[in-house]
This record gives C-alpha cells, structure tokens and sequence, in this order.
C-alpha cells in the first residue's frame, strides 16, 4: 500500500501544484502523454500520484479512496456536508485564489447590500409573479449564507457554463459565483454587493480524516508533513 495524492489533472493549478511539491523537495510528474491520467512521485518513498479533477478530489478524500488531495477551498465547502468531519486542511498553497460572491446589475443603484437585496426581491415578487433568480454553481453555500443574512424571496437557478452571462442572457437577476480580480463581472455590468463576499478560496492540501491508514501509509504521511515544515 502507499499514500494516494490526488493533484489536478491538467493546466495550470496542476503545473503551480507540481512547482508547490518540488519546493519542499516532493518531484510529482506525468508518467505517459498529457492524455494520460497517470503520475509518478520522485524524492519520498510510498507515494503514489493519482490524477483527478479538481472538483472529484473533495469526493475521493471524503470516500477515502485518497489520503491527500489538492483542490480549492470552495470545492470542499460546497461539496462536502460537515466538511470537518471527512477532511483536515493541512496547508494554504498560496495561489488559486478567488472570491466566491453575491452580484447584482450595475444599474441597481438601490442595491448595494445583502439588506438592499431583501427588499428588491420581496418587490420584485410583487411585480412580476416569480422569485428573483440567482444563478450558481455554488447551491449549498448560497443558500447558507443568504438564509444567515435574512435574504428570503429568491430561487437558484443552477448555471454549469458562464454564470456571469445568465444576466445579459435573462435566465436570471443575479449571480453569485467565483472571481479572482472582478474583470469579468464588471465586464458584464455586474457589481459585487458591499457585504457580498461568502468565502474566500485558494488552492490548498487537505487530508482524509475517513482513509485506511496503515503502517507504510503513517509513515510516508509524516514524512510528507515534516518536509512541508
């Protein structure tokens, strides 16, 4: 047996993972052509590299079948119920960060806060019939933090593609979603609410806390954690 981590697959969160690892002397690589989803660890004993998605890895930690895994912040929180109970972060990688937030037109002048937005959607109800659309990949997450803010009259829509689109596009009022710099959502005619902002996320390592770990797979974990200092 070894000691699984799962690193993203492919671009550039993989290539800033791989460079994170090297700097406390763990060499990860490809094993075959950039089609292939294999890997191969250099530099510590009973490591195996196992190639995934970003967004499977919160799913393979939590099932136990990797016993480290790379991936956003934002990831785990949504995916995982109680993520405490099935992860433990271990480090901030210190890249990949975003904000996931609330954001509205740009021409809502009335609406800048969470309060703002309680009141433009019990209006909006009055006058058109339907709740206010959010679209979101981010469902759970959402849902929590608007339910603790007091926002009521609203519905998610769920929006896979471009989120920042569904606005122009009317397939909702509002969005919430990840963004590193704003560009994009400002690009949209899109402002982030003052008091918007629900998490912030960035690249980070976590350990199972629902993995087998025996002898072999103990020994290599402490190792991995007494080079990451």
């Amino acid at each position: 047996m070894t000691l699984k981590l799962g690193v993203p697959s492919k671009g550039r969160l993989m290539e800033k993972t791989f460079a994170w690892f090297a700097r406390h002397g763990i060499e990860l690589s490809r094993a075959g052509s950039d089609r292939e989803y294999a890997g191969k660890v250099d530099g510590i004993e009973d490591v195996s590299l196992i190639l995934l998605s970003a967004g499977e890895i919160p799913r393979e930690l939590a099932a136990g079948r990797i016993h480290l895994g790379v991936t956003g912040t934002d990831l785990v929180h949504e995916k995982l119920p109680r993520w405490e109970q099935q992860v433990e972060e271990i480090a901030p990688l210190g890249f990949g960060q975003a904000d996931l937030v609330i954001a509205v037109p740009a021409c809502w002048v009335d609406v800048e806060t969470l309060d703002d937005l309680d009141a433009a959607a019990a209006a909006f109800r009055v006058a058109h019939g339907h709740r206010l659309r959010i679209a979101t990949k981010y469902h759970r997450l959402v849902r929590e933090f608007l339910t603790d803010s007091g926002v009521a009259d609203y519905t998610l829509v769920d929006s896979q593609g471009a989120t920042e689109g569904t606005v122009m596009n009317e397939t909702a009022e509002a969005i919430a979603d990840i963004t590193s710099t704003g560009e994009t959502l400002r690009a949209n005619h899109l402002k982030i609410l003052s008091d918007g902002l629900i998490l912030q996320s960035q690249a980070t390592l976590w350990r199972s806390r629902v993995a087998e770990y025996g002898a072999t797979e103990k020994a290599a974990l402490a190792e991995v954690m007494r080079r990451l200092g």
